[in-house]
């Protein structure tokens, strides 16, 4: 029973916890911005937040992945093999919107929008942690 209470606390924490890996590797992309050769990475958030939650199903995910194709992959992402980090995501690197020359494939413009972009997301999903935990409080207070 303590499952049901818990399940929607559990998703949404992890949900929180790629939201701060993604936020790094924007901040990442952005700093090295004029790092000559500096290949931009990122990864399909829907499928890492799949993966973590143990979830086949996409859970209304599609809607919050905005910017993905018709095959499930974000534009703009070329998927890599096997990447392996500290969280285990599926990291990819971004595919240059303009050619540079010196070859750096990070967008800026892109990158800030990204980053604004996940920081809402972020403020939302501990907003919802939150609402969970006064829902729950009160419910234990009897109030």
């Amino acid at each position: 029973m303590l499952d049901k209470f818990t399940a929607n606390l559990n998703f949404q924490s992890q949900a929180l916890q790629l939201r701060s890996e993604r936020q790094r590797t924007i901040a990442s992309n952005i700093a090295n911005a004029d790092t000559p050769g500096y290949v931009g990475r990122d990864f399909n958030f829907a499928q890492a937040l799949q993966n973590a939650s143990g979830n086949s199903q996409s859970m209304a995910l599609t809607a919050s992945s905005s910017g993905t194709s018709s095959t499930g992959t974000e534009a703009g992402f070329i998927p890599l093999p096997s990447f392996q980090s500290t969280t285990s995501l599926q990291q990819g690197y971004t595919e240059a919107s303009q050619p540079n020359l010196d070859s750096n494939t990070v967008d800026m413009d892109r990158e800030r929008a990204n980053f604004a972009d996940n920081s809402v997301r972020y403020e939302a999903t501990l907003r919802f942690i939150t609402a969970d935990v006064k829902t729950m409080l009160s419910a234990i207070q009897g109030q």
